[in-house]
Order: C-alpha cells, then sequence, then structure tokens
C-alpha cells in the first residue's frame, strides 16, 4: 500500500474508533440487551450492533470501493483478501464489557490484498488508543513502542491464554500446558484477544496463544504486535487464516519455536 493512501486511512480509521469509543462510554450504562449467538458465553449486545453499524456506515461513505469482514453482521461476504478490507470487532471482549465494564476494546485490522497494513485497539474506558502501521512502527497513545529486546528465554517469558488450555480439551494434552505453565515465568488471562496483542506491543506480555478464534478477534492486535518484531503463526507453525476460524501464537521470535516444538506439537492432539 502506497505510504500517503495508508496514512490518509488511518487518519480516518483513527476519527471514527475514537468517535466509536465515545459512543460506548456514553451508552454503556443504559439498560443492555444481551443476546447470545455460538453458546451462552458467546455474547452480544445493541451496543456491539450499533458500533460496528457506525464504522460500516463511516467506510462505505468514504471508501466505497473497500471492503468490511466484521463480527455483527454489516460486512460483506469475503472468498479472498484481495483489496483493501477492514477486519472489525467493535466489542472485543462483551463478556468483560458486560460484566466488568473494562478489559475490552474496538479493534480494527485493515489489510490490504492479504497484507496487514493498519492496526488499532482502543481501551476505550482507559483511554489507551495502540496503533500500527506496516512499516513504521507501533504506538500506544502516539507514543512510539520500542521493538522487542532481541534475546528472551522462555523461562523470562509472561504468556497470555486463558483456562482451557489448562482443562481436558480436544486441541492439546492438558498436562503438557501445565508443564508449560511450569516453565514460564507466568500466565495471565485478560478476556480479550484484541488487548493481549496490543500488550505484548507494550511489554506487558511476550505471547499470546489461542486455540480458535475468528480473524476480526485478532487483525488489529497482531499488526500492532508484529511492528515491534512478535511473530504469528497458527499452533502448527503455519501462516494464520485470516478469512475463517484458526488457533493463533503471536510471541517474541526467540520464543517461537521452543513452544510450538516442545509443547504445542507434543501436545497436540489428533482427532
Amino acid at each position: 500500500m502506497d505510504k500517503i493512501i495508508q496514512k490518509q486511512i488511518f487518519s480516518q480509521a483513527k476519527e471514527w474508533v475514537l468517535a466509536a469509543g465515545e459512543i460506548i462510554r456514553t451508552k454503556m450504562n443504559d439498560p443492555l440487551i444481551i443476546e447470545t449467538k455460538s453458546s451462552p458465553k458467546d455474547l452480544v449486545t445493541e451496543i456491539d450492533k450499533e458500533v460496528e453499524r457506525f464504522l460500516a456506515t463511516k467506510i462505505r461513505e468514504t471508501f466505497p470501493d473497500h471492503l468490511i469482514f466484521s463480527e455483527e453482521g454489516y460486512g460483506d461476504q469475503l472468498k479472498s483478501l484481495d483489496g483493501t478490507i477492514w477486519i472489525i470487532d467493535p466489542i472485543d471482549g462483551t463478556m468483560n464489557f458486560i460484566e466488568q465494564k473494562r478489559n475490552f476494546a474496538i479493534s480494527i485490522g485493515i489489510f490490504h490484498n492479504g497484507v496487514g497494513e493498519i492496526g488499532l485497539v482502543y481501551d476505550c474506558m482507559a483511554n489507551n488508543l495502540y496503533t500500527g502501521l506496516k512499516g513504521q512502527g507501533a504506538f500506544k497513545n502516539d507514543q512510539k513502542l520500542p521493538h522487542l529486546t532481541e534475546n528472551l528465554k522462555l523461562e523470562e517469558a509472561i504468556l497470555g491464554f486463558n483456562h482451557y488450555w489448562l482443562c481436558e480439551n480436544d486441541v492439546i494434552d492438558e498436562r503438557i500446558m501445565q508443564q508449560l505453565v511450569k516453565k514460564i515465568l507466568g500466565s495471565r488471562t485478560y478476556g480479550s484477544a484484541a488487548l493481549k496483542l496490543a500488550f505484548i506491543a507494550e511489554g506487558i506480555i511476550d505471547g499470546y496463544l489461542t486455540m480458535n478464534l475468528a480473524p476480526w478477534d485478532i487483525a488489529g492486535g497482531m499488526v500492532i504486535a508484529n511492528e515491534v518484531g512478535a511473530v504469528s503463526t497458527n499452533l502448527d507453525g503455519k501462516p494464520i487464516n485470516m478469512l475463517t476460524r484458526d488457533s493463533t501464537l503471536t510471541c517474541h521470535p526467540a520464543i517461537q519455536s521452543e513452544i510450538i516444538n516442545d509443547y504445542l506439537q507434543k501436545g497436540k492432539k489428533v482427532n
């Protein structure tokens, strides 16, 4: 993507994501209409839908040739990543939004011909905006974030993943994951993939593992984390499928191969 065009798109995206955050802050204490989607833990509110509708309307008015890939039904039906595509999660961490009124974020990843060009993750309750532009670095509230340090040992790392990894599951032998927890410095869970990825860029955690998430959960944060030197693959070490749900590992490059080879592949269950 041409850098001038990238900057123009980013400027509009930043303006809209900040405005969307104001919508959430204004309405979050109103009585909520809460619905379930794929499971009782997969929640959506009318505010999720309103924010996505707001963003989709702005995008289509300003960039009619761009496409939208989003969670709540206002996007396009995509068969490829050709062209410029906005991958949107209006509220990543809806359960946190409902129950905690914090620890959620608006996430936007803008891809051009399959390449992540722009990422925005807005923690609107803390008023922290994380951004990344391909080739130009990552930022928190316009302050550039440093590149990851050159070396990191796994025993020095803090990883983000949820408790399902340590319970019996269909993906990874939980006993292997328990060994990983004993190896690393610590683990954290925040209930928002977008925030975990932004925290990698900020240096708060060193990696994030997930068994099965949609592209809109990770698109914005992944662009940001990659701009400080983090690497992203699925749990097999292959490129992430950004058109469907996939497993993901985003982490400091110094610990990637050890996590994949000594834990994820070793513990992988064959269905």
